[in-house]
């Protein structure tokens, strides 16, 4: 009987320190999900408080940009920039002949631009519509817009870019550059005199003078005589519509 209550006893006590170890073990785990809960908890809190602090400074940011957008560059600020009113100029051409030849282009563009205020960073760029040359007879305009001559339908514009300016006296300049007719580029050079220096508005007046043979233009027009020197004359109309005037070297 005594043997019997004793192993009764030692099940009873086997069974109570198994419930205990089970119960640690059943506190450790709620412990540790709670402990888990809250660093999960305080993550997602840091990630909102973090999210929140950018969508609060995102309109600082955007006004910061939008500012920078709208304020001119120093650069841009610094440089002259002008127009050429094609209304108020003319680009005409004179060449001796037995008969005189002398007309004008209807149609043609020009820009004047600087890359600083020196003025010898100036680019001068007009391109011309060759079949819009008018010499006031229409025998004549044919013959110039013609294979031997212009050769409008299969080089339509006449160009000059300004590669160089040189100031040769306080308000004159030789403009150096590539000039284009009938498909063929050389270099001639274009003279100008500025009037309007330092003001918003004045007049580029200037000459330049080529061989027609040097673009193979050999041919004359029937019963006249053509001389090879062509005369180009230009008068351009500008303004300057923004940024301080440019330095003149003289």
């Amino acid at each position: 009987m005594c043997f019997f209550s004793e192993k009764i006893h030692r099940i009873y006590q086997t069974n109570e320190s198994e419930r205990e170890v089970a119960l640690m073990k059943s506190k450790r785990s709620v412990l540790a999900n709670r402990f888990a809960a809250n660093e999960n908890w305080s993550g997602t809190n840091n990630e909102r408080d973090l999210a929140r602090a950018r969508i609060r400074g995102l309109p600082m940011v955007i006004l910061c940009l939008l500012a920078f957008c709208a304020l001119p560059s120093a650069n841009r600020a610094q440089v002259p920039v002008y127009e050429v009113t094609p209304v108020e100029s003319t680009i005409k051409f004179d060449v001796e002949s037995s008969v005189p030849i002398k007309g004008t282009f209807e149609k043609w563009n020009a820009s004047l631009k600087l890359s600083s205020t020196d003025v010898r960073s100036a680019v001068l760029d007009i391109e011309i519509q060759a079949d819009s040359v008018d010499t006031g007879s229409g025998m004549k305009n044919n013959k110039l817009k013609s294979k031997n001559f212009f050769n409008v339908q299969d080089s339509p514009m006449i160009t000059f870019k300004s590669t160089k300016v040189a100031q040769t006296g306080p308000n004159t300049f030789d403009l150096e550059g590539d000039f284009t007719i009938r498909g063929v580029t050389k270099t001639e050079k274009l003279t100008v005199t500025d009037n309007g220096k330092g003001t918003t508005s004045g007049s580029i007046v200037g000459t330049m003078a080529f061989d027609r043979k040097d673009y193979g233009m050999n041919s004359n027009i029937p019963f006249i005589k053509i001389a090879n020197r062509v005369e180009v004359n230009v008068s351009l109309k500008w303004k300057r519509v923004s940024g301080p005037p440019p330095v003149f070297q003289q």
